[in-house]
Formats: structure tokens, sequence, C-alpha cells
């Protein structure tokens, strides 16, 4: 049934999308997106070379990102793999950052359903508050809703309290129309959030695919009265990026998406720039990149 959703107006994304880039934000109301697309940043480190210090370091900056800029607030969370959970859980208890993992084999997603509700159940005893699962983009590409459905329901019970983001890796689904399907399936299927990437594919949150997100959202909530919320990640590495897609979030679902419980956006180098085109705006020069730790 939900395979034939109406087709998407490839064109009229990118256009409506390429529209709302241009929106001009200046002075006072760059300082306000950029304190908000702070506190909506999942701060992420996803390499196997992580270490418990480089861990902490990050928690650390996720919690106080700019000490001499104290109207700057903390990031959302902290988005680490399994085996670090533990870590970003001590160092974030009580801050009101929340401790995420990414799990169900992320990245690719190429395992048995046995072996991804192990991974989630481990990152939800080592306390993450949220899981980011990778669907199974195969058993998609080969029709079988089912099964993708299927794993998302049994890893949405395996996450118990803790939210679950549902990763649909837009860059491999082939076209706005898989998008917009793979985004209903994963509400349908219980998901808290819909994500565009794993932010390990080519590209991931264009300003398209999370336009085609954003309308999905609104299309269901409309329908059943669930809001569920978006997380941009891949690719988003800018203030003017982030700018960008919080007007797009704006204009498609309201200022009640604009908030760390419906909108997200998964970066690792995003948070530097953001603080910098901060303090531009009240010196009238940029800073040096030392000027600020390193992600």
């Amino acid at each position: 049934m939900i395979r034939r959703l109406p087709h998407v107006d490839r064109v009229g994304i990118e256009e409506r999308a390429a529209v709302l880039g241009k929106r001009s934000i200046k002075t006072t109301a760059k300082q306000q997106g950029i304190r908000l697309a702070v506190s909506i940043v999942d701060l992420t480190t996803l390499e196997g070379a992580d270490t418990a210090g480089k861990v902490r370091h990050l928690c650390a900056k996720a919690v106080c990102p700019a000490p001499t800029m104290p109207e700057i607030p903390s990031c959302a969370a902290v988005c680490v793999y399994p085996s670090l959970v533990g870590v970003a859980h001590e160092a974030l208890q009580g801050t009101g950052v929340k401790a995420a993992s990414v799990a169900t084999a992320f990245p690719s997603g190429q395992a048995s359903l046995e072996v991804k509700l192990r991974d989630t159940e481990d990152a939800v005893a080592a306390g993450a508050d949220e899981i980011d699962m990778v669907i199974s983009r195969e058993a998609f590409l080969a029709g079988d809703d089912h099964r993708v459905m299927e794993e998302i329901l049994r890893v949405k019970e395996a996450c118990g309290d803790a939210h679950l983001k549902v990763i649909i890796e837009a860059a491999e689904l082939g076209s706005y129309d898989h998008v917009r399907h793979a985004s209903m399936i994963s509400m349908e299927a219980g998901a808290d959030f819909v994500k565009t990437s794993t932010g390990k594919a080519a590209s991931g949150a264009t300003p398209g695919v999370v336009l085609v997100m954003l309308e999905a959202i609104r299309d269901y909530a409309e329908r059943s009265g669930r809001a569920v919320g978006m997380k941009a990640a891949g690719g988003v590495s800018t203030s003017k990026a982030a700018l960008h897609r919080l007007v797009l979030v704006k204009e498609t679902l309201g200022d009640e998406w604009l908030t760390p419980d419906r909108f997200r956006i998964g970066a690792s180098s995003l948070l530097n720039d953001l603080l910098m085109q901060y303090q531009k705006t009240q010196t009238g020069r940029y800073a040096r990149p030392e000027d600020f730790s390193k992600e």
C-alpha cells in the first residue's frame, strides 16, 4: 500500500530547497539561529581510533562548548560506538546532554537480526539514552518492506526507554521516492526520529533529501497525530548549511520542530564553525581555529 505513495517531484523539491536556502539571516537573528543550532547538535565521533579520553573530551565540549561565551547552550547529545557508551554516560550524567549510540551493525547494517538486537541491548545496558540504527538497505531495495519494518519494530522493543533514530542512508536509496518511502515505513514501525545518513556515505543531508523527509514527517503527523523528529547527518559542516536546514524545518513543520526533542544535526566538525561564526557577529572578525578545542 505504501509503495503507491505519490511520486516526489524532484525539480519542485530542489527548486524549493534552493529558494529557502537564499534566505538572508543577519545580526541578532543569526546569533539566535547559531545558538539554536548548537543546542540541537549531536556531537559525534565514530572512528576506529576513538578512545575513552577522546570521548570524555568530547562530552566536556558538548556540555560547555564555549566557556568564554556563557550564553551558548549545551549540545543535545554525544554519539559514539556502543563500546564507548559507558564512558559517555558517566561523563554526561546530570548534565542534560544525552548519551547516544549507533547500533545494528552500523554503518552497513549487514548482520543478522540477532546481532543487531544484541548490539542495541548492549548499548542500552551501558547507558545509552538514544539509539541510532540503520535500516537493511538490501532488504529495502529488494522490496522487502516487511523485513525492514520488522527489524525496526524489534529494535524499538530492545531500546526500552531509549529513543530510536532510524537511519535510512539516503545516498544509497537512489531516488527521492525511495527516501520518502523509507521515511514513511520507519515512522510506521515506531521510529522516534528519522535520520538522513550514517555520515559514511558519499552524501547525506542534502537540502533536497532533508526537505523530502520533512514533508514525509508533516504528512505522517497530519495522518497519525504522532510527531516524529528528524536528524540531518552527513555533510552539514558549516554554519550556513546548518542555518539553511533550520529554515527548511521552520517553513515545513513550524517552530514546534525547532527544538532538540524534534530536530537534530549530527556532526563532528560543525560546532567549531558555529562558534567561530558566532564570535564574528560579536567582534566583526574571525577567530583562529586553534582558539577552539578540536572535536
